[in-house]
């Protein structure tokens, strides 16, 4: 090998935020829920559902928090439920909705910058 110095663990920039790479099949499936989550009213959508601590929310109460029409919401509770970001159940002439809280888990795994270690060099971003 060429002059190449060890990387010690004291001269390591930052801990790594995941432990070892993602699979192809992880990728994709956590690719599809962040791109769910990149349009601001599925964002919101989220939010809403979320909001209920647990609960589940109908249809009905989150159509009236939008100025989109009724098709459009429907729309992007659909993308939300493909992602596996949310869950859903028809009950008569309404759709009621939860979290899924293992798939935002994953989401929020990979983001999790709190299990990394602080940079050690000082300087400031």
């Amino acid at each position: 090998m060429p002059n190449q110095l060890p990387v010690l663990a004291a001269d390591a920039c930052c801990t790594p935020l995941v432990t070892e790479a993602l699979t192809e099949e992880s990728a994709a499936d956590l690719a599809r829920g962040f791109k769910a989550l990149g349009d601001p009213v599925r964002l919101r959508l989220l939010s809403l559902i979320a909001s209920r601590a647990g609960d589940e929310v109908c249809v009905c109460d989150l159509t009236d928090a939008f100025t989109v029409s009724g098709p459009t919401i429907s729309h992007h509770l659909k993308v939300l439920r493909e992602a596996g970001l949310i869950g859903c159940q028809r009950r008569g002439t309404w759709v009621y909705y939860w979290i899924v809280p293992a798939k935002l888990a994953a989401l929020s795994q990979l983001l999790d910058v709190s299990a990394a270690a602080t940079p050690t060099t000082g300087i400031s971003a």
